[in-house]
């Protein structure tokens, strides 16, 4: 009976962990449904596809190098600021749930009036405010302003996960950290935040998703990422629908590689704990 309750369990376990593969195995079929009615839509307006001229504009071989089109060196971009804005992102996220947490009142006060700011205000207002405001008086580029806009926006939601996390440990691991005589520094390196790491890296894995998805708007500060460089590719081809369909489905793989990588962490956290 033992051994075949363990039987179960470890087949229970191995169906959990490969739910996420299932469900994007959904997620394409009901994409590939929708593009086949926008597809059966666009014939009967008479479009004509040329989807074989996007190619070029994401690969193409010239004297038999791998030349990177506009479209992927757009995508190199992307992935810059996602990097650079999903670091300061956690360092502000964490900085702000310490000081939400602490008995400061100033830094309680400034925790809590940048989250206000922050989650209270379009992230499209906050980006046209550090570029075209900040940006000047600070001697910073188009890319830093990008960069900082995101990290900030995203850092007010990441705060939250990191807040949560944090008083998620019991009061014990609090006392025992104390009555070793380890400081609030020492208390939160060695014994909180490596327990809360462990159930808070789904939740931001998911906020990077997010972080993803929101960098298309550093277009509109004319910074070249991928949906920008989209825009000049439109304007030069025509080929919008293409040209569209093609950063919609490269925008979806990296947040569906995401998006799995944050499923089976929980799961795998879950089966662990």
């Amino acid at each position: 009976m033992a051994l075949a309750s363990d039987q179960g369990a470890r087949r229970l376990r191995l169906l959990s962990i490969s739910s996420p593969w299932s469900d994007i195995l959904k997620f394409f079929l009901v994409i590939a449904a929708l593009t086949w009615l926008i597809y059966q839509g666009t014939e009967s307006l008479g479009y004509n596809w040329q989807w074989h001229r996007v190619v070029r504009y994401l690969l193409s071989f010239e004297d038999g190098k791998l030349i990177f089109g506009p479209l992927i060196d757009g995508l190199m971009v992307t992935f810059r600021i996602c990097g650079w804005s999903l670091i300061l992102a956690f360092v502000f996220g964490l900085v702000t749930a310490l000081l939400r947490m602490s008995n400061s009142f100033v830094g309680n006060a400034v925790a809590r009036g940048y989250l206000e700011l922050i989650r209270n205000t379009p992230l499209l207002v906050q980006l046209f405010f550090l570029y075209f405001v900040l940006a000047p008086l600070l001697g910073i580029g188009r890319f830093t302003s990008g960069v900082l806009a995101l990290s900030l926006f995203e850092g007010a939601y990441a705060s939250e996960i990191f807040r949560a996390g944090i008083v998620s440990i019991e009061t014990g691991q609090w006392e025992a950290a104390h009555s070793l005589g380890l400081s609030g520094f020492l208390t939160y390196r060695h014994v909180i935040l490596p327990q809360a790491i462990r159930r808070i890296l789904p939740p931001l894995t998911s906020q990077a998703v997010s972080l993803v998805k929101d960098s298309a708007l550093v277009s509109t500060i004319a910074i070249y990422d991928l949906t920008m460089q989209a825009q000049v590719v439109i304007s030069e081809t025509f080929l919008t629908f293409e040209v569209w369909f093609t950063v919609a489905a490269i925008y979806i793989v990296i947040t569906t590689v995401l998006s799995t990588i944050a499923d089976i962490m929980a799961h795998r956290f879950k089966a662990a704990d």
